[in-house]
C-alpha cells in the first residue's frame, strides 16, 4: 500500500484552546450572573485563567485521566473548565443539575469524580448527594465563598501558571464524560475523545450544518451540562465567535433581553424554550429588536412546523431543526433543504422538509431497521428504529454497560422510530418507548403533537398512551393553552380529523398548566403515562 506523505497531527481540544488565545484574544465572552449583572471577559483572559486552573488542579493532585466534575450554569468559568481540563489530560465531567440529587450522586459516584467545581447557588443541591460520592476529594466553589470549601477565585489567584506546560495528548484520549438522562434505566456514561470533539466541531461549523462564523455572537441556551452544550462552546472558540452565556436566567423575557442587548446572531436550545419565546413575541410584537438574530438551532425534541413557520413569517427569524443524542457528541442530522428542493418545491413542501429531523451530516451514516433486523428502504413509509455510526458516535458506554444498544456490525441503536424518505430526510415518529400501539397499529405521538401545536389556541401539546380495556393502548393529549385562549375537545378533534385516520385521534384531552419535563427540557411522557394510566377505566 502506498501511504500519503502527510503529518500525523493530533486533533485535540488543546488546539482549540491555543487557537482562541493566538488569534482571538480580544473577542468577548459575556456571562449573566445570578443577580442579572453582566460580566465581560475575553478568550485571552479565559486562556490565562485556564492555565491557572490547570496549575491549581495539579496542585490538588489531579492527574491525566482523572474526572473533574462541574455542577454549574453557563458562564465563563464553565468555559475555562471546558477548554483547559481536557487540555491538561484530565476528563471534564458535566453533572446535570436538573436531575434528582440521588441521580446526580449515582452519576458522580459511577464516574468516580475526584474534584467538583460547583456554583455557590448550587451548594444546597450538592449537600443532598455529597454523602453518595466518597471519591470527591476537593470541592471548589465558583462565584462565591463557603466555609470549609475551596474558593475558585482564590485558587486561581494563588496558582503559578509560569511553569505550566500542556501535555502532548493522544487524540483518542478521553476529553469529556457526559451521561444520558436515564429516563429508561440507570444513566449511562458517554466518553468523548479529543478526536471526536474536534471533528464534531469542524463539521458542525460548516455553513450547511450548524454554521457558526467568526462574526457571530453565539448564545448557548442549551445547558453546558447537557451533551457538551451541543459543542457550541468549542465551535465558537474555534471560529473566534463572541460567546454570550445566559447563566440561570432562561425565561423568555431574560433571553430576549440578552439577545437584544448583546446583538446575538446565533442561538441554540430545545423547542420548549423557543415555543415560550414565540408566544411572548406574538403577544408583545415590536417590544424587542431582534434584527441581529440570523439563525436559531433547535434540537432535543421534534420541532412543530407551526413554530418554524411562525418565527419565519411573523418575526423573520430562521429556525434550523437538528437532531442528535448524547451518544453522538451530539450532532447527527440537520434539516437543511437541498438546493434542488428549494427551487422545485412548494412553500408547503419546503416547510415539510424543514420540520423533519433532516439528513445525516458528513461522516455520520444512517439507516433504519425493522424489529426483525431487516434494513428498510428509504421510501417514506417503512417505519423502523434509526441506527447511526460515525467518528463521533459512541462505540460503547463507559464501564461497558448497555451492550445491547450496539450492533455486531458497528451501529448504534438510537431508540428512535423513524421513516426515511427517498431524499434521505429522517422523520422521527416516536421514541421506541413512547410509540402508541393501539389494536395492533402504530400511532405517532410526535405527528399528533406537531399538528395540535399548529392550532391557534394551543401553546404546547404532548400525546401519550394510556391503557385501554379493548385496544390495549389509546392516545391521550395533554394540552397547555395560550394565555386567554381555549378550545373544546371537539374543536381539537376536528382540527386533527383532516390530517389523520380516525383511529389515530386522541380519545381524551387533558388541560394542564404546564407539561412535565425531563432534565433536558423534553416532555416527560413517562409521568403523563403514570398519572393518566387508568383514564379509560373510570
Amino acid at each position: 500500500m502506498l501511504t500519503g506523505r502527510m503529518m500525523d497531527f493530533p486533533l485535540t481540544v488543546t488546539h482549540i484552546l491555543e487557537r482562541a488565545r493566538a488569534f482571538f484574544p480580544n473577542v468577548e465572552v459575556v456571562s449573566r450572573r445570578a443577580d442579572r449583572s453582566l460580566d465581560r471577559s475575553t478568550y485571552g483572559q479565559v486562556y490565562a485563567r485556564g492555565l491557572r486552573l490547570v496549575a491549581a488542579l495539579r496542585k490538588l493532585g489531579v492527574r491525566p485521566g482523572d474526572r473533574v466534575a462541574t455542577l454549574s450554569w453557563n458562564h465563563a468559568e464553565h468555559l475555562e473548565a471546558y477548554l483547559t481540563i481536557p487540555a491538561m489530560g484530565a476528563v471534564m465531567h458535566t453533572l446535570n443539575l436538573r436531575l434528582a440529587p440521588s441521580e446526580i450522586g449515582y452519576i458522580a459516584n459511577h464516574a468516580q469524580d475526584k474534584v467538583l467545581l460547583v456554583d455557590k447557588s448550587l451548594l444546597p443541591l450538592y449537600t443532598k448527594f455529597k454523602a453518595d460520592v466518597p471519591s470527591i476529594e476537593h470541592v471548589i466553589v465558583v462565584d462565591g465563598k463557603e466555609d470549609g470549601l475551596l474558593e475558585y477565585e482564590k485558587l486561581l489567584a494563588e496558582a503559578d501558571p509560569a511553569g505550566v506546560t500542556l501535555p502532548s495528548l493522544d487524540e483518542n484520549s478521553a476529553a469529556m464524560l457526559c451521561y444520558t438522562s436515564g429516563t429508561t434505566g440507570s444513566p449511562k456514561g458517554v466518553l468523548y475523545s479529543h478526536r471526536s470533539t474536534v471533528l464534531h466541531a469542524l463539521v458542525a461549523c460548516m455553513p450547511d450544518n450548524i454554521g457558526i462564523r467568526g462574526d457571530d455572537v453565539v448564545l448557548p441556551v442549551v445547558p453546558m451540562f447537557h451533551a457538551a452544550a451541543w459543542g457550541l462552546p468549542y465551535e465558537a472558540a474555534i471560529t473566534g465567535a463572541k460567546l454570550v452565556f445566559p447563566g440561570p436566567h432562561l425565561d423568555p423575557e431574560s433571553l430576549l433581553d440578552l439577545i437584544e442587548r448583546e446583538r446575538v446572531t446565533f442561538a441554540g436550545g430545545v423547542p420548549t424554550i423557543w415555543l415560550g419565546i414565540l408566544d411572548r413575541l406574538d403577544r408583545e410584537k415590536g417590544r424587542w429588536d431582534l434584527s441581529s438574530l440570523r439563525r436559531m438551532i433547535v434540537g432535543g425534541a421534534a420541532v412543530p412546523a407551526s413554530m418554524i413557520d411562525g418565527f419565519a413569517k411573523r418575526h423573520g427569524i430562521e429556525i434550523i431543526h437538528a437532531w442528535g443524542m448524547t451518544e453522538m457528541n451530539p450532532l447527527g442530522t440537520v434539516a437543511r433543504v437541498k438546493e434542488q428542493l428549494l427551487r422545485e418545491g412548494t412553500d408547503e413542501q419546503r416547510l415539510g422538509y424543514r420540520a423533519t429531523q433532516g439528513f445525516a451530516v458528513p461522516f455520520v451514516e444512517q439507516r433504519h431497521v425493522s424489529d426483525e433486523g431487516e434494513i428498510l428502504p428509504w421510501d417514506g413509509t417503512s417505519m423502523g428504529e434509526l441506527e447511526v455510526r460515525g467518528p463521533w458516535v459512541a462505540s460503547s458506554y463507559y464501564a461497558d454497560e448497555g451492550k445491547d444498544r450496539f450492533t455486531k456490525d458497528g451501529w448504534f441503536k438510537t431508540g428512535d422510530v423513524v421513516r426515511i424518505c427517498s431524499e434521505g430526510y429522517v422523520r422521527i415518529c416516536d421514541r421506541s418507548k413512547d410509540v402508541i400501539k393501539s389494536g395492533g397499529e402504530w400511532i405517532s405521538s410526535v405527528a399528533l403533537e406537531n399538528a395540535l401545536m399548529a392550532h391557534p389556541s394551543v401553546l404546547e401539546a404532548a400525546v401519550f398512551a394510556a391503557n385501554h380495556p379493548k385496544w390495549s393502548e389509546r392516545p391521550v393529549a395533554a394540552i397547555v393553552f395560550r394565555e386567554g385562549m381555549r378550545a373544546s375537545d371537539e374543536e381539537l378533534a376536528a382540527h386533527l380529523a383532516s390530517s389523520f385516520p380516525k383511529y389515530w385521534l386522541p380519545d381524551a384531552y387533558v388541560e394542564l398548566a404546564q407539561i412535565p419535563r425531563t432534565s433536558t427540557g423534553k416532555f416527560l411522557k413517562t409521568k403523563l403515562r403514570a398519572d393518566y394510566a387508568s383514564i379509560f377505566e373510570k
